[in-house]
C-alpha cells in the first residue's frame, strides 16, 4: 500500500502518493499564504487530499513529512524552523490529529538522503553522506543503511557548524555558522551588502541596480568576470564548503558522497571548490573508494524519502 510524502518548504507544501519502490503515483502543491502552525497544517491537509484524489482515491498508510529545521527525535516537534519562523511546534501531533493517521516528521535533508539512498544516487551503498546547498546548507549521515540522528535528532547539521567565531548571524540565531556564509539566502544577503556599498559594479550592472535580482548565479558570473567583492564572497563560500565537507569525509569515511541543491547544481564554480576541496583535504585513507555523485531525484528526493520513511 502506498504512503503519503510531504515536502514542507517556506513557500509551498507538496504532497505525493508514493509506492514502496519510491515511484510517485500522484502529487499536488499548495502555496503557503500564512505561516502559523494551524494554517500550515490546513495547507498540508489540502495538498494531501488533492494528491490522493489525483491518484484515484487510493488508500494510503501513514504520512512522512520532510521540513527544513531542527527536529526533535521521535516526537515530531520542530525546535527551530527559520524559513517558517517556528520554534517548538509539535507538527507531528498536529498533523496526525488532522489527517487521522500516523505522521513521521524528519529534517528535509534526512528525507532527501533517504530518498536518494533507496531510489536515487545512493542505491547499493550502505554508508552515505549527503550534502545539499540550496537556500541553506543541509546534510545527513547514513551509516550501515540507517539514518544517524543523534540523541536529540539533530545529528549531521553541517550548516550549523561554526567556521568563523562570532561571525555573521545565521538564520538559526547563532553566529559564525557555515550556512551564514555559504547558504543561498546568505550569499544573496552578502551580495546586497557589497552592491549597496558600491563595492560590486559588475553585480550592479548584471542586475540593473535591482537588488531583488541578485542570485547565487549572478554572484558566480560576477566573480568569473573579475569583480573583487564577488570573488571574495564566492571563493570564501566555496572554500569553506570544500573544507567542511572534506572534514566530514575524513570523520565518517563514507563510500559515497552525494551532493545536490540549487547552489551546487546551478553554480559549477562553487561545486568545483567542493569537489577539489574533498580531493585535496580529506584524508588519503578516507578517500579510498569514495564516489562523489550528484543527487539524481532533483526536487523529488525529499518527498520520496519522506514517504518511504513513513514505512
Amino acid at each position: 500500500m502506498p504512503t503519503l510524502g510531504i515536502d514542507l518548504g517556506g513557500t509551498n507544501a507538496r504532497a505525493a502518493v508514493v509506492d514502496e519502490q519510491g515511484r510517485i503515483l500522484a502529487s499536488s502543491k499548495v502555496a503557503l499564504t500564512e505561516r502559523s502552525p494551524a494554517a500550515v497544517v490546513e495547507v498540508i491537509a489540502e495538498a494531501a487530499a488533492a494528491a490522493v484524489t489525483a491518484g484515484g482515491g487510493m488508500r494510503v498508510r501513514g504520512c512522512g513529512v520532510g521540513a527544513a529545521g531542527q527536529i526533535h527525535r521521535d516526537s515530531g516537534v520542530i525546535a527551530v524552523a527559520p524559513n517558517l519562523g517556528w520554534r517548538n511546534v509539535a507538527l507531528g501531533a498536529l498533523l496526525s490529529e488532522r489527517l487521522g493517521q500516523p505522521v513521521r516528521v524528519v529534517n528535509d535533508l534526512a528525507a532527501a538522503a533517504w530518498g536518494e539512498l533507496n531510489a536515487g544516487a545512493g542505491r547499493g551503498a550502505t554508508d552515505v553522506y549527503v550534502v545539499f546547498v540550496g537556500s541553506g546548507v543541509g546534510s545527513c549521515i547514513i551509516a550501515n543503511s540507517q539514518l544517524v540522528r543523534g540523541s536529540g535528532g539533530v545529528a549531521g547539521e553541517l550548516g550549523h557548524t561554526k567556521v568563523i567565531p562570532n561571525g555573521r548571524r545565521c538564520g538559526c540565531g547563532e553566529l559564525g555558522c557555515l550556512e551564514a556564509y555559504a547558504g543561498g539566502h546568505n550569499l544573496i544577503a552578502q551580495c546586497r551588502e557589497v552592491v549597496a556599498a558600491g563595492r560590486s559594479p559588475i553585480m550592479a550592472e548584471l542586475t540593473g541596480g535591482d537588488p531583488s535580482l541578485l542570485t547565487p548565479l549572478v554572484l558566480e558570473k560576477a566573480a568569473e568576470a573579475g569583480d573583487p567583492a564577488a570573488r571574495e564572497i564566492h571563493e570564501r563560500a566555496g572554500r569553506m564548503l570544500g573544507m567542511a565537507i572534506a572534514n566530514m569525509v575524513t570523520v565518517l569515511n563514507p563510500a559515497r558522497l552525494i551532493i545536490g541543491g540549487g547552489v551546487l547544481m546551478h553554480c559549477p564554480g562553487i561545486r568545483r571548490y567542493v569537489v577539489e576541496g574533498v580531493q585535496a583535504l580529506a584524508s588519503n585513507t578516507s578517500r579510498e573508494g569514495l564516489l562523489i555523485a550528484e543527487a539524481e531525484l532533483g526536487d523529488d528526493s525529499g518527498i520520496i524519502g519522506a514517504a518511504m520513511l513513513a514505512l
